[in-house]
């Protein structure tokens, strides 16, 4: 009988033993987590102000615009010259996450992508200027993907018709958006 209570004390110091390590390595990781999620936030907005700086290089200062999430509007001389808004759509390898800017009068002025999970060596070419050059200056409705090259729309990249599509239809709806809106401004 006595080795029987031995076993039980045995389980029970593992137990405790287990349960000590488990809240120790929670509160470890919690601590990294709140030490580094802020550094990690701080990282993002600083990439996407770079993005916004590099999309509209003219602006002097990005101002959020109220009302619409994510939406930033490019000023100079104290008046918007473009605005800066979050597209997204899904790509081969799932959510492709962009920031566009789109003039006043509805035309796509470039686009950053801030993440993807596209196919490296296929998918990852949207991230290229010879591809993503091609939406520069472009309506809503002259962004549609084609095959067969012509100027007035997107020729796809090779072996990423899917993320080609996907970008150019988070690209169009961003800019559909921007046009409807600037249009409702102006009444």
């Amino acid at each position: 009988m006595a080795h029987e209570g031995h076993d039980d004390s045995s389980i029970f110091k593992i137990g405790i033993n287990l349960t000590i390590a488990c809240l120790l390595s929670g509160a470890i990781i919690s601590g990294v987590y709140v030490i580094t999620a802020p550094v990690a936030a701080e990282k993002r907005e600083a990439m996407k102000t770079q993005a916004m700086k590099e999309l509209v290089a003219d602006a002097q200062s990005f101002k959020a615009v109220s009302g619409k999430a994510g939406w930033y509007a490019a000023m100079k001389d104290g008046k918007v010259m473009a605005y800066v808004v979050p597209a997204e759509s899904k790509g081969y390898g799932g959510a492709i996450k962009m920031l566009t800017a789109v003039s006043l009068d509805g035309r796509d002025l470039g686009y950053q992508i801030l993440s993807h999970n596209e196919t490296p060596g296929l998918g990852d070419n949207a991230t290229h200027p010879k591809f993503s050059n091609q939406f520069i200056g472009k309506k809503a409705q002259d962004l549609e993907v084609v095959k067969v090259p012509t100027d007035k729309n997107i020729q796809a990249l090779t072996g990423a018709t899917i993320t080609s599509r996907a970008v150019t239809k988070g690209i169009r709806e961003a800019v559909e958006k921007v046009a409807a809106y600037t249009a409702s401004q102006q009444k």
